[in-house]
Parts: structure tokens; sequence; C-alpha cells
């Protein structure tokens, strides 16, 4: 099945089973906007609280803080989100569709990958074992030729990106003869500068209201407050402050579901160091972030790290942790090293001191960053795609099953009653009751079994317990895992200790500590 059904399965899987809806649905949506339903709701807190406990709980240095959506505006001038915060956009004059040019050519870069690969399988297909995966693509004239095309395309992209030329953006698109995915023609326009912030009005009178932003990242609210954070706290260097929480970017080429939306939330931690150790911390979380990843048991292999040759202006080391989507790798993370830039401007603009006292070295100094950020939205949904199983059983049927690390499953524990009489719903009811001050449960009595089962499996749900007619003579019942299906006899008093380990945050937790 080619990889953009899947993802139109997965789209089409989240919105059915409770985990994303389109926002103002019965307004006919509201582009790029989502909301998360019951089962999304659940699981996106699990991602969350998986987040800051590895970060708050884990570390004694790091703290959390919740800064306030709405900033004094002259925080974005001192960010340089209100004179660079910019996307370069063309448009094309048949669809009348919008686009960005950046995203433009990096897609037809990846189409020369693309080819590149699809060259590689062939030959290993033809030559088998003795296929040397490394010699081909050095070798292959084929390969070397989309490889020469490639770089040189890159290369022109990365000088236009760097010089923000905004002619040399629109020529390459011309030149490498892309089309607009809607109407198949190439009448663009120039490339032009957007910027990006959403901007609103504060004051009680239009003579003395303040423009205001929504705020684009969540980063500058830990800046401002990291003095504030640092002596109530009596945090020393090296310490950091992380926080969750939502943000706003009025993208113009908002898609692929909700990897790309206008209002979407980060979970973001700031971890100031002394200058001159900041690779050093650099190259530590870098590894850290990437085990936080491969604990979720997706597979090494579906997560790569991207160097950035294409640095940010405050930026001295960039990394991105990208995830195996159905439309290709994609960011997940990423982790810089902003140097000292953040503060200094913000000391800059304030006209206050934010310089650090370092009781070791008797001297103040502006802290260099080593940022870590997560889009919650893009890991909800690198999840659900990495979960997503259709299998063919050995009876024939079919069944889909969201393979969810349990700890971050929605549900925990499905408790089925066999049949809706017999005492059946209230001895389920009374383990119920038990089992849901421990990890969340949900009971579940109409249709068979068979379609119960289904259901929980289209969910994630690790576990289901089957009270049956047995169950009123021993107090056993039917435990069945989600993954393998086995069904196993177990008594309800052992219950709690068999799986509430395996569906705990701290299951995972202990597994970064190992």
């Amino acid at each position: 099945m080619a990889q953009e059904d899947v993802f139109k399965k997965i789209v089409s899987h989240g919105k059915e089973y409770g985990f994303v809806f389109p926002s103002s649905e019965i307004y006919d949506g509201l582009a790029a906007v989502y909301d998360y339903g019951q089962n999304g709701v659940e699981l996106k807190n699990n991602i969350k609280q998986y987040w800051w406990q590895s970060m708050v709980l884990l570390h004694d240095n790091i703290v959390g803080i919740d800064a306030a959506i709405f900033m004094h505006p002259t925080v974005w001038k001192a960010s340089g989100h209100v004179d660079a915060f910019n996307d370069p956009l063309i448009d094309n004059r048949d669809s009348k569709k919008r686009y960005r040019a950046d995203v433009l050519i990096e897609d037809q870069i990846a189409k020369y990958d693309e080819k590149i690969d699809k060259e590689v399988a062939k030959a290993a297909k033809r030559f088998g074992e003795v296929f040397d995966e490394e010699k081909y693509r050095a070798t292959s004239p084929k390969v070397l030729e989309e490889r020469q095309r490639r770089d040189a395309l890159y290369e022109r992209y990365k000088k236009a990106m760097n010089a923000t030329d905004l002619n040399e953006l629109r020529q390459i698109i011309v030149d490498e003869e892309i089309t607009d995915p809607v109407s198949g023609t190439r009448n663009w326009t120039d490339v032009r500068q957007f910027n990006l912030m959403f901007s609103t009005e504060m004051g009680s009178t239009s003579e003395g209201s303040m423009k205001v932003y929504l705020r684009p990242e969540t980063a500058q609210g830990i800046f401002v407050n990291y003095l504030n954070v640092q002596k109530t706290g009596r945090m020393r260097i090296p310490f950091g402050i992380a926080q969750i929480g939502k943000a706003f970017r009025n993208e113009i080429v908002a898609r692929q579901f909700i990897f790309r939306m206008r209002e979407f939330e980060q979970m973001e931690m700031q971890f100031f160091v002394r200058p001159g150790t900041e690779i050093e911390w650099f190259e530590k979380w870098r590894a850290a972030r990437l085990k936080w990843h491969e604990a979720l048991g997706f597979g090494n292999a579906m997560y790569r790290l991207h160097d950035h040759e294409k640095l940010a202006h405050y930026a001295n080391a960039a990394t991105d942790i990208e995830f195996n989507m159905p439309f290709g790798f994609k960011e997940v993370e990423g982790i810089h090293s902003r140097t000292d830039f953040d503060l200094s401007q913000h000391e800059k603009f304030s006209g206050k001191s934010i310089k650090y006292f370092d009781p070791e070295r008797n001297e103040s100094y502006t802290p260099y960053v080593i940022e870590t950020s997560i889009g919650v939205d893009r890991m909800f949904l690198s999840i659900l795609c990495g979960s997503y199983r259709e299998e063919t059983l050995e009876n024939g049927e079919t069944r889909v099953v969201l393979r969810l690390p349990p700890a971050l499953a929605p549900v925990k524990l499905a408790v089925l009653p066999l049949v809706k009489k017999d005492g059946l719903p209230g001895k389920a009811r009374e383990i119920m009751d038990e089992l849901k001050f421990h990890f969340h449960c949900q009971y579940e009595e109409k249709d068979s079994i068979g379609r119960r089962y289904r259901r929980q499996d289209a969910i994630g749900t690790p576990y289901c317990v089957t009270v049956d007619h047995q169950t009123l003579e021993d107090n056993t019942v039917t435990l069945r895992h989600r993954d393998t299906m086995e069904q196993t006899r177990v008594a309800i008093v052992d219950l709690n200790s068999i799986i509430a380990d395996k569906v705990s945050i701290t299951s995972l937790l202990k597994t970064l500590q190992a």
C-alpha cells in the first residue's frame, strides 16, 4: 500500500476513534486547526507527562514554569520576531494557492533522494546478499548523476536562503520546473516575505490600546523569567527551566494533518550553562533526547539525527531528531545551542542587568543556552503513525490495532462482562471501581466480546479483562494482551500488580536511567 494511502487511513482512524477532529467541523472547519477528542486528549496528556517527568523528576537541576501567552511587545522586538520572523511565499496564478518557496524546493530535493533510494533498492533486489550498498552508491552512474543534481540544487538553495535572496528562490523554482500540486502549472508570482505572528490589541479603549502578539514560541517566556527562577530557586549553573504551552503561527502552508498547524503546543527546556561549555552540553542533550524517543519502542531505525548546515544567526550548533512518518523523515524535536543571544538581547532592550553571578568563579556573565524543543502535536502524530497496524490473523480475519506504548495509551485496561446478565455487569463494575484509582479503565458491555476486543485494539488499549460465569465462582478473570492477543486466567486480586507497572510512566522513566 502506498504511504500516502496509509497516512489517509491514519487520519481517518484518528477521527473515527476519538483522537483528532477538525475544529468547528459543523461549520465546515477552520483550516489547519484541530481539536483533540476523548482518546486524543488522554494520549496527548500522557505524552506531556512523560516529557515533564523525564525533565523535572529525573533532574534535580531542572524546574518548570508556566509563562503567560501575552507578553510585552518589546519581547518580540528583542527576540527578532518582529523584524525577521518571516516565510518566503509564492503564489500560483492559476490555482490561486499560496506556498512556501523553501518547502517547494525542499520537496524537490527530497524527490532526488527518493530517486536515489529507489535505484539502490532495485539494485539490492537484483544482486541479493552480495549487494554492497556503499560501493553501489559510490560507483553507479545513475546514482552519481542524481546525487550531483541533488547536491547542486541544495547548494544553490542554501546560498539563496542564507542571503535571503527572494529572486533566486523563485528562479530555482522556475529552473527546476516545479509545478503547482493543484493546477499542475508553473505560472508563479514573485516570492515575498510574510510575517507569521498573530497580533491583536490590548486596552480598554481604541486610543489607549497597545499592539500585542500571540506568542509564536514558548522559549521567550523562559528567558525573561530565568533570573527570577534562578534567584527564588537558588539555582546554580548549569540548570534548566522547562515549560509546556500553546504557541501560534499564521502558517500559510499548513498541511499534513496536525504536523503543521496555526495553534500548536510546545514542550521546551532551556538549559543555562557557562560560556565555553555549551558544545559539550549540546552533545549530552542531543544523546539524551534521542534516548528519550527510542525508549518508546518503535525501533531505532525510525529515528535519525539531522545536523543543520544552515544555522540560525543566534546558534552555533543545531540538530533535529526526525521520525519516519508516512510522508518521509520529518522533524519532531530540535536541539539548539543558542549561545547568549536571547539573554543579551533582553538585557539590551530592557536596560536591566540579567547576568548570572557565579559564586564558584566569583564573576558575573551572561549564560549560554542549550534548547530542547518538541512540538507536542508532531510528537502525537509520530506516535500515532508508529503505532498504526493493519494485521491479518491466522483465521483470515483482519484487525486494525494501535500498538501504542502502554504507558501512553489513553485507556490502560478495558473491563468487559461476557454478557449483560447473571450478575456479570455488577462484578465487572466492582473490578472497575477498584482499579480506576490506579490507572485509566474503561467499562464496555455492548456487542459481542470479539467486537469489543477489536474496538479496544483500535484505540490502543494494552489489556482487556473479561468477566464470565467462572469469575463468580473463583474470582478469576481472562486477561487479554493487545499485541499477542494471548489470554490467561488470573486472580482479580493480582490484576493491579500485573498491570500497574507495565502501564505507568515510571516504567518508561526507568529505561532512561538504565
